[in-house]
């Protein structure tokens, strides 16, 4: 039986694939449509063929992250216990650092594009209600005693936590923060800090299974 080649990406991907991977690296105001066609030993008219300007790159790019985080955002009302939600909010993080570029320079990107400025606001609302769910998941099972009136301030910390941790790690590291061997710390890291919130309404039990957890991941909890 004659073996199956697999099918060459198109060139619309490939673009896509290559403009993350340099918005990432080097900032997005960093990067010239004429670098990412370059980048691909493509002409810049067959760029533009694909996508005409470099706001088209960015909303694509945007649109991907968004199916990427509504699918992932579903497996908040599984989350049962503090190690159920160390994990969701670890491959949040890698979701956030897959899509980096986004929040290295959010507030340039929402000022200069009008759908990002309008759909990150429902970003924001669909995280909120992610980790408020995580919350009623954790309370339901008895380990996490939080008042109603606590819990939309606390989960509304957890979002700004999770939206802005790898700006904070940039401006605790400009040179190494956002290259690719400081990733996995990082991430732990967030995931840590983030959770960290609910230590005063955790109880005695659950305080211990967050800091094992620290233990376990973190090199220097």
């Amino acid at each position: 039986m004659a073996s199956q080649t697999k099918k060459p990406r198109r060139t619309a991907e490939r673009i896509l694939d290559t403009t993350l991977d340099l918005f990432n690296r080097f900032g997005e105001p960093n990067v010239s449509t004429t670098l990412i066609s370059a980048e691909l030993g493509i002409s810049p008219g067959n760029l533009y063929y694909h996508y005409p300007a470099k706001d088209e790159l960015i909303t694509k790019l945007f649109d991907r992250y968004d199916a990427a985080l509504t699918e992932l955002l579903r497996a908040a009302e599984d989350v049962t216990d503090i190690e159920d939600a160390w994990l969701f909010f670890h491959v949040l993080f890698e979701l956030i650092w897959a899509y980096r570029f986004l929040y290295r320079d959010l507030n340039d990107l929402l000022s200069n594009n009008r759908r990002l400025e309008t759909h990150f606001q429902f970003v924001l609302q669909r995280k909120t209600q992610a980790v408020q769910a995580v919350l009623d998941g954790i309370g339901r099972a008895s380990a996490l005693r939080i008042d109603r009136r606590d819990a939309e301030p606390v989960a509304t910390a957890m979002v700004v936590v999770l939206t802005y941790w790898l700006s904070y790690e940039y401006v605790k590291n400009p040179r190494k923060a956002l290259e690719p061997e400081s990733a996995g710390p990082a991430l732990l890291r967030g995931a840590f800090h983030v959770l960290c919130l609910l230590l005063p309404y955790l109880d005695e039990d659950g305080r211990e299974h967050l800091h094992a957890l620290a233990s376990r991941y973190l090199s220097s909890p």
